[in-house]
């Protein structure tokens, strides 16, 4: 009779055979025959319930191992530029293994998020436990959720947190994620659909109460796939790196540079300093110097740093936190200057005439130390004539010269006329337990327009500069508006009772001439909206299409590295075309500037969305308690489904359902975004004073629901239903008659052409 072999035989048995792992494969390797496989039976049935083992199908294997046929999910390269994957099926008390992916050129291309099945190999003395050859690829990524899980006697659903969608999806009893009811939860497709023709779902990640205060900008961060954790290899470097010395760069630490930013600035990157030109071929003309932190000298193409921020694209800003593109030990510490305190940087000297006409240009890689770290409000009450004790020692030697440098700087500006859309910008304060305490619009001082025109000139003198050296760099573009749009700008323009020429090329200051036509009129705020609704997105492009909102035929962003890989770029760049050092443009940095565009002009866009939708969150909070108010505002956007009223205490934008207009049927126009009232001709339309009242509320997906109280102060009726009898007619003013007829006669005849 055979011996009963102990745990640990076992254990090493299974170890050594992995495709051998079937209990009658162990009774067959001890000689166990009979009676004794009840025994082997209960021991294999112990080492599973303590631990040691895990049952997967017919086989064991060790819990603390994977099996040599696994699914995986891949999860893109390393900072080596190796493809790694993670185990779906991992249940080892260790830290879960990244598995190294080795492909075959016939192997087909893998991207972060597929699903493959593939063998794997132990490798337990090189950096990755396990090496992991392509069987086939199972599918992509599978689609995710966000919302809220509501639990029931066979599992429970989720209800989308998403404004624009509606389906709930069904969670399987074995599939909630220990997942409490009324939490927010992530979860991904899991099956077919289930009852009612619902997907179904199994929630992957619980991410806590979706009332919490701190749960709007996570709720953001999770819809739109913000990375928000770096890796270690990525904090380990930044915490590596030290304070630049002076060596080769230019020593400007006697120069009176200083920072101007808002009071509540995460991070410090751009510093500037004006003196008056001395040479006599330039009487009346300035020195501007703009310096920016030296990110180029910290984050190496190739790093774990520089994937992760090529990766990130950009910072991401919500009201109550940052999600960085570099780490707190670079974009806190090392690459922001701060008064005092030695930083490396690379500097622009620019020569302007006392018209404002940029002279020349000359790039320097140096060793800064801010004089003062300032906010706009200090810096224009010293101008304004109440400096304070900090501010006064720099009013005449510093401040004064920064706003004459200005002055002439407007006289280019005007003579440029970038396109002039003045738009309000929202300031949510967050108190500190998290609670919106106030929804203010930023106020605009001419220390913010000063910093932005000393910044769009170095970005424009950095373009200038890399295309003069033939250097490959990125480009900020702006292309103008297509014809399609301009055309129905013209037609909401002439229907207002003003002009906007056709047949001429179109340049920014015909759109600055129109809006100054509407300035003072009713129409003002339509023709502002409809302008900017004509502008093509800004994008980032190795090609010069210009920059058309700007006015400039060359433009690139140099001012912002520590948010911005675009600025790194172009950084890189300047190392390259003035032969600073070895870490400028790499060879995949050059092959690879058309994917990096659209990678950035993506995150970018990624981020603006997740911005947005954090501050309708907000927004939505912060009215949830005046739900039956009136409020006033003007019609911001019109669609087949109601009304958009955008509010003007917040800036919020309110949905009126068109099912709540009145007591008549409305007919939507897409063409000249209006709705017409089926039996009183009453028309809405774009820019028209509102007053509404708040019906809903809804924090978590930051919706909000209004009725249409009345519309350029004639009351909107209320009573029978529309389809019980004709409302009485609502007149039109002749001015809104003419308008309203003009638009929709411009429309039927642009159909007929």
């Amino acid at each position: 009779m055979a011996r009963i072999p102990s745990k640990s035989e076992i254990l090493d048995w299974i170890t050594d055979n992995p495709s051998r792992t079937a209990k009658r494969d162990i009774a067959r390797a001890f000689g166990i025959k009979g009676a004794q496989r009840i025994d082997l039976k209960r021991i294999l049935k112990e080492m599973e319930a303590e631990g040691i083992l895990r049952k997967r199908r017919s086989s064991y294997r060790d819990a603390d191992k994977l099996p040599p046929v696994s699914v995986l999910q891949v999860l893109g390269p390393d900072s080596d530029g190796d493809l790694l994957a993670r185990p779906l099926e991992w249940a080892g008390d260790g830290v879960e293994p990244a598995i190294l992916i080795s492909l075959r050129e016939s192997d087909p291309a893998l991207s972060e998020g597929d699903r493959i099945l593939a063998r794997l190999t132990e490798t337990p003395k090189d950096d990755h436990p396990y090496t992991g050859r392509l069987i086939r690829r199972i599918g992509t990524s599978p689609q995710r959720t966000l919302g809220v899980f509501r639990s029931g006697s066979e599992g429970g659903r989720i209800v989308p947190i998403d404004k624009g969608s509606s389906k709930e999806w069904l969670v399987g009893a074995g599939e909630t994620g220990g997942a409490k009811d009324g939490e927010l939860v992530e979860a991904e497709h899991s099956g077919p659909k289930g009852r009612m023709g619902l997907p179904r779902a199994r929630i992957v990640t619980r991410l806590g109460d979706p009332t919490q205060v701190k749960a709007v900008s996570l709720i953001a961060i999770h819809q739109h796939g913000i990375p928000d954790h770096f890796p270690a290899d990525v904090l380990g470097e930044a915490e590596k790196a030290k304070p630049a010395s002076l060596g080769k760069r230019t020593d400007l630490r006697d120069l009176p540079l200083i920072t101007i930013d808002p009071y509540d600035a995460r991070d410090r990157d751009d510093a500037c300093y004006v003196k008056l030109d001395e040479a006599k071929d330039n009487p009346g003309g300035f020195i501007i110097w703009v310096a920016i932190a030296d990110v180029a000298h910290y984050v190496t193409p190739g790093s774990a740093l520089d994937q992760e921020a090529r990766k990130r694209g950009n910072s991401t800003y919500f009201p109550d936190r940052v999600v960085p593109m570099l780490p707190d030990r670079l974009s806190g510490d090392l690459c922001s200057l701060h008064e005092g305190l030695e930083r490396a940087c690379v500097a622009v000297e620019m020569r302007i005439d006392v018209e404002g006409n940029k002279l020349g240009q000359t790039f320097h890689r140096g060793l800064m130390k801010s004089q003062a770290s300032l906010n706009y409000q200090e810096v224009q009450a010293a101008i304004d004539g109440a400096p304070s004790d900090k501010t006064a020692p720099l009013l005449e030697p510093v401040l004064k010269p920064l706003y004459a440098a200005y002055e002439a700087l407007k006289q280019a500006r005007a003579r440029r006329q970038p396109l002039e859309l003045d738009l309000p910008e929202r300031q949510i304060v967050i108190d500190d337990e998290g609670h919106v305490r106030s929804v203010n619009f930023k106020e605009r001082l001419d220390a913010h327009r000063f910093i932005e025109e000393f910044m769009v000139l170095a970005n424009v003198a950095a373009a200038e500069t890399l295309q003069s050296k033939q250097r490959p760099l990125l480009y900020r573009v702006h292309e103008e508006p297509s014809p399609e749009k301009i055309e129905q700008l013209r037609e909401v323009a002439v229907a207002s009772g003003l002009v906007l020429a056709k047949g001429q090329v179109l340049q920014t200051k015909q759109l600055n001439r129109l809006m100054a036509q509407a300035r003072e009129t009713e129409q003002a705020e339509l023709i502002s909206m409809t302008t900017l609704r004509s502008m093509t997105q800004a994008y980032y492009s190795p090609e010069n299409f210009e920059h058309f909102g700007l006015a400039l035929k060359s433009y690139a962003h140099f001012t912002s590295p520590i948010r911005r890989y675009s600025d790194l770029i172009v950084h890189r760049a300047l190392v390259d075309a003035h032969k600073w050092g070895k870490d400028g443009l790499s060879p995949f940095d050059v092959e690879n500037l058309d994917a990096t565009a659209k990678q950035i002009s993506d995150t970018e866009r990624r981020s603006m969305m997740a911005e947005r939708d954090t501050t309708d969150r907000y927004l939505a909070a912060f009215l949830s308690d005046r739900l039956g108010a009136e409020m006033p505002g003007r019609i911001a956007g019109i669609v087949k489904f109601g009304v958009f009223v955008k509010l003007d205490e917040t800036g919020a934008d309110a949905l009126v359902p068109i099912r709540s207009l009145g007591r008549e049927y409305f007919d939507y126009d897409a063409d000249s975004q209006t709705l017409m009232g089926s039996e009183s001709g009453m028309m809405i339309g774009l820019g028209q004073r509102a007053t509404v009242k708040l019906v809903e509320a809804a924090p978590v997906s930051g919706g909000l629901i209004a009725e249409l109280v009345s519309l350029d102060e004639q009351i909107m009726p209320r009573g029978p239903s529309k389809k019980r009898g004709k409302p009485p007619r609502r007149k039109m003013s002749a001015s809104k008659k003419q308008a309203a007829n003009t638009k929709r006669k411009l429309t039927r005849k642009r159909r007929q052409k």
